[in-house]
Formats: structure tokens, sequence, C-alpha cells
């Protein structure tokens, strides 16, 4: 599933996903990567790579990435695509058993790209993915101690958003659903394992109206989120069609009859310069963030906005940064990727002094405003935050006790050398990350500009797959607080 925002980058396609898919003959001179189909008879798995595939070696001694092979298994397989240092393959045959796995609990697995580790239990999931942050810091020279914190629920069905695929394939027969893995090819479903059960009851009668459609070509995707109170449908139509939008207006109109809660439906139509048009009342989107011993909070937000996938996940990291970066009266505190204040505001509330930075005009003044329905004072301002030269002059303006990052994918490169070598220092950055090789890559240049790690969570955000949410607390080594705690590298 993708994500609303654009925090996270797509997955790169690169071969066959499944077992249900068999291997096309294809090969490529220019790229030095062949797809043969080859059977490369037994291998024993030894690892698992940081998305989750199984790792092992044929007898030749080249690497070999199993898909949805555990360690200990001893698997026959058949390489789908062929590389200069490494093939990846899948599996023909298991002949024994890994104490990890788990039959998959979605009958989707095998084809659908959302939920690659629901072939293993939780806490082998959770162990994989701390064992990554520690290789991936590793790699930097970072040796983390092994008390990394877990933040999570039980919750399975934690997906308040998602992206529904339409396309008609070659037959004439219209699907729905999501893609496979490392393909465009879109998967057909009748119901997801993880989506809030009120996204789950919709899925049936948007199938429905879709199949109904006179010109199914032209959806290119749905957008469904949901709140406590209300749950958002946009359908992305590519070119305006008057037959069809009758019919999206009368599924609207049934909505309010038929769904279990308030559904409001959107269509953002045109190719190029894409309008929203409200088929319902327009909805009041709203995050309610509700902190143990702190003020519970709403968080305005508009189709669009970057929001995390779990709410109760993303609640436990919000409090996770509280406590540890104590915000008070008096504190001087720079939120920076600040979004629409999820860091921000409950900051805001505990006293703190708060300078919150985005670089979208969009998401400041949403920032801005939920700042203002909260009673809370926010000093919310668009900048350029991966620019060297404005986020040095940003931060020796500010001069901040505190610092939070919570940056996109790609990092906050410039952020991090601008942090390490600032003439007056923050005395503790919390990190969040969603991607923990940028991550280590960032705390790299703080580690050496004189910070030290003081503590280590991962949260499991994206239950079932090998996403996560990894956070740092950093404290400047010459403050005299850091000498008094134990840090987190070993």
């Amino acid at each position: 599933m993708a994500m609303l925002g654009k925090k996270r980058s797509p997955r790169r396609a690169s071969g066959v996903s499944g077992l249900a898919r068999e291997p096309q003959p294809k090969t490529s001179s220019a790229s030095g990567v062949t797809a043969e189909g080859t059977d490369n008879g037994r291998v024993r798995i030894e690892r698992l790579a940081h998305d989750g595939r199984g790792v092992g070696h044929l007898a030749s001694g080249k690497a070999i990435f199993v898909e949805r092979a555990l360690p200990g298994e001893q698997v026959s397989v058949a390489t789908h695509l062929t590389r200069k240092r490494y093939d990846e393959a899948h599996i023909k045959q298991r002949f024994d058993d890994s104490p990890q796995r788990v039959e998959p609990p979605c009958v989707y697995f095998d084809r659908c790209g959302g939920c690659n580790l629901q072939h293993m239990t939780m806490a082998a999931q959770r162990e994989h993915k701390c064992h990554v942050v520690r290789e991936l810091f590793a790699r930097q020279g970072l040796a983390l101690a092994d008390d990394i914190a877990m933040l999570y629920t039980g919750a399975e069905q934690y997906r308040r958003r998602a992206r529904l695929g339409v396309n008609v394939d070659g037959q004439g027969r219209v699907r729905v659903g999501f893609r496979a893995a490392g393909s465009h090819r879109l998967v057909d479903i009748e119901h997801c394992h993880v989506l809030v059960p009120a996204l789950q009851a919709l899925l049936a009668p948007l199938r429905e109206v879709i199949q109904r459609l006179e010109a199914p070509r032209s959806v290119g995707h749905i957008e469904l989120i949901a709140t406590p109170d209300t749950c958002a449908l946009i359908v992305r139509q590519l070119k305006p069609h008057a037959g069809d939008a009758e019919r999206w207006q009368a599924f609207a109109d049934g909505l309010a009859h038929t769904a279990p809660t308030n559904v409001a439906l959107g269509l953002l139509q045109g190719r190029h310069t894409p309008q929203m048009e409200w088929l319902t009342e327009p909805p009041e989107l709203e995050e309610t963030l509700a902190l143990p011993g702190r003020q519970t909070l709403t968080l305005g937000f508009a189709p669009g906005d970057f929001l995390q996938a779990n709410a109760a996940v993303n609640a436990k990291m919000v409090a996770q940064v509280l406590d540890w970066l104590m915000p008070a009266p008096g504190q001087r505190l720079l939120d920076l990727f600040a979004g629409i204040g999820n860091f921000s505001l409950p900051a805001a509330a505990a006293g703190a002094e708060v300078v919150a930075l985005e670089g979208d005009p969009a998401m400041v003044e949403r920032l801005a405003d939920n700042a203002r329905r909260n009673g809370l004072v926010v000093r919310a301002a668009q900048a350029d935050l991966n620019a060297v030269d404005d986020v040095a002059t940003l931060l020796a303006e500010s001069a901040p006790d505190t610092v939070i990052l919570d940056p996109p994918r790609a990092g906050a490169e410039a952020l991090c050398k601008a942090l390490a070598n600032a003439p007056r220092r923050a005395a503790r950055v919390a990190y969040v990350s969603c991607d923990p090789a940028t991550l280590a890559r960032d705390v790299a240049y703080l580690v050496a500009g004189g910070y030290r790690i003081m503590q280590v969570a991962v949260a499991d955000m994206f239950v079932h797959t090998a996403h996560m949410e990894t956070l740092i607390l950093l404290q400047d080594a010459s403050s005299p607080a850091a000498s008094q705690e134990t840090h987190a590298v070993s």
C-alpha cells in the first residue's frame, strides 16, 4: 500500500514476488542482469536481509536472496534474477521449518506486496527490525547497546490510511487492490488483514461501484483515510466522465444510509492540475492525540498531508520523545519537519517555547491552525530545511535548548551537519526516522561533532512489514547531564 503524503518512497520493482507467478525468461546485457528461472537446488538460509528475504549461498559461494525463507531453513529454490554479485530467488520446496515460521493470516500473502513478514512470529519480526538498526549503525562505526526499546501494540488491524489501486486487465476485467511486491501488477483483493475495520467495511461497496463504471480505466486510485469519527474516500479520476460522475454521486448519497460510520466522498479530477470536488459534505478530518497524563490534543489535517499510518503506535512514539526531552516552561524547542504538529503541539502543551519549521507552506498553515484550536502558542514558519546556509542561520537565530527531527526518507544530512557545527549547540536532539540507513548516516555526523547517543527505540509502526520508525536521543557531550547518564552506545 502506498502512503498519503510524501514521506516514504515507493518500492523498487525488482523481479518476481511470489510462488503464484512463474518467472518469465528475460535478459538484459546492458545491465548485466538475467532472469531465467534457474533451478539452483538446495540452499541453507543463514540470515535475513534488511528487507526480510532469506540469505544463503550457492555451492559456488555466490550469495542468493530467497523470498519468504527464514534462517535455518533448507529450501529448494528457483532463481528469477541473476546479478553479478548475487542472485534473487523464490522457494520451490521447503524441507524444514524455522521456529520463527507461522501461517500467514492473510490469504493474499503470496501475491500482495503490502505485508512481507506475515510468515514470521511477531517477536521475530520485531527482533529483526532491531537487528537491522544495529547493523546499519555498525556500518557507520556506531555500536548500539542491546537494550533497544520496542514500541508497539497488539493490534494487527492498524492501518488507517491506504491507497487502493484500480485497473483493467487485457481481458477487460476490473481489478481493485494493492500492488504485488516489486511490481506494478495489481493484486485483486476483497479484504485486507491490516486495515482498520471502518475502512475494511468500505472495500466491498467500493468494489461494486467501480465494477459498474463505464470508464474504470479513468480511475487511477482511491485514497482511504479513517479517523475516529469519519472516513474519507478520494477518487483520483484522471479524466472526467459524466456518466460515472453520476454513479459516484449515487454511491455518495447511499453512504449516508448504509455505511457504519460517517463517510465523505470526493473526486480529484484532472491529470495535470487536478481539482477536488466533494460529493458529500466536506469532511472535517481530525487526529486525536491522547497521551497518558497529558492534554488530549486535536490535530486537523487535509487529504495529502502526512499522517502516520498507525495511530496507537504514533501516540507511543510521541510520548517517548516527550519523556526523553522533558519539555518544560522556559525550554526553547525547535521542531524540524514539523508537519501538522505531531510533536510541536504536545511539547507546547508541556510549556516549552516551540518554534516549528516545515517545508510545505500549506502544512505550516495547518500547524498554526492546530495550535490555535488547542489554545497553544507555537511559532510556525516555512523553511527550506535542506539548504545548509539557511539551516545554519535558523539555528543561530533560534538558539534551541532541544531539537526534534522527523524528516522524510531522505533524512536530514544538511541539518545534522549544521547541528554538529553550530557555535551554540542544542543540549539534546531527538531524531525520528522512517529509514534507519539515512538515520545512521546523519547520526554519525552528530556523533563526530560531539554528540553522544543516549537512548534508542524502534517503533513497530508497520506490523507485518520490514518498515519501522527509529527514535534516537542524543546529548551534547559537553553538557553536564551527558556525563551523568548511561549512553546507548556499547
